[in-house]
């Protein structure tokens, strides 16, 4: 297997119950590395730019109000098949249906504040990276 980078992000839940640490444990213990980070506020253009892909859905209007309620902690982390680690350390979206030991089993709150976001695919990852930090921020 090749090592890939993905993009994750703390969300408004997991900052504002000091969770950075913690989950950034969770994190390096599954061996992946984290080559850029930085803790910001988004502005709910930030936030309708990044779910752009959402803009039609139910939900799109809530999902930009909560992603901009607090701060977020932005990363990129790498890894031997980061995307794929990444989303089995997370567990599933639902934190009900999440597996034990994983992210948002411990740490979410509910199906929305749960805690954290990771990119679903290369294609994506690369997008949500390049959407999110310049080149010189990432120090592999």
């Amino acid at each position: 297997m090749a090592t890939q980078r993905t993009f994750s992000i703390l969300k408004p839940d997991a900052t504002r119950r000091n969770l950075t640490g913690a989950i950034n444990a969770k994190i390096e213990g599954a061996g992946l590395r984290i080559i850029a980070q930085k803790r910001v506020k988004w502005s709910k253009a930030n936030a309708e730019a990044f779910y752009a892909v959402h803009k039609e859905r139910p939900f799109f209007n809530d999902l930009v109000a909560f992603m901009t309620s607090g701060p977020i902690v932005m990363q990129v982390l790498e890894g031997e098949n980061a995307i794929a680690k990444y989303r089995e350390v997370m567990g599933a979206t639902n934190p009900a249906n999440a597996d034990a030991g994983t992210i948002r089993k411990e740490f979410a709150e509910s199906i929305e504040a749960n805690s954290v976001h990771g990119s679903d695919s290369a294609e994506n990852a690369a997008a949500e990276i390049a959407l999110c930090f310049k080149a010189e921020e990432i120090v592999g």
